[in-house]
């Protein structure tokens, strides 16, 4: 059983870092592409090639505020998880001090008193 589950979180382990790996090489290759349009020598361009270019920021502008909006909201949930997982830690913290308490009341009681 041990195996298995072994393999189990070694697939996932992988699985995360060949996502991860893919995800920041079509970052990289997204901002590298970003990054060249702007470095666009504007001056030497005709006027149907600077419409074009403006077009393309306008794009550019409008799907980097999508994906902001979408990290944004994101980091939202994952703070709201945070903060619902912290509360029912807390919210079960009654129960592991009594169970603490039964423990330690029980071990007592079988080692210090005999009748």
């Amino acid at each position: 059983m041990e195996k298995i589950i072994k393999e189990i979180v070694t697939f996932l382990t992988e699985g995360i870092a060949i996502t991860l790996k893919f995800l920041q090489m079509v970052w990289t290759w997204s901002f590298g592409q970003i990054i060249d349009i702007f470095n666009s020598n504007w001056q030497a361009l005709p006027v149907w090639k600077i419409v074009i270019l403006v077009l393309t920021i306008g794009i550019i502008a409008y799907y980097l505020y999508t994906a902001a909006r979408q990290i944004w909201s994101a980091t939202e949930d994952v703070f709201k998880a945070f903060v619902t997982l912290l509360s029912a830690f807390v919210s079960v913290l009654p129960y592991i001090v009594i169970s603490g308490l039964a423990a330690f009341g029980g071990g007592y009681v079988i080692q210090n008193i005999n009748f």
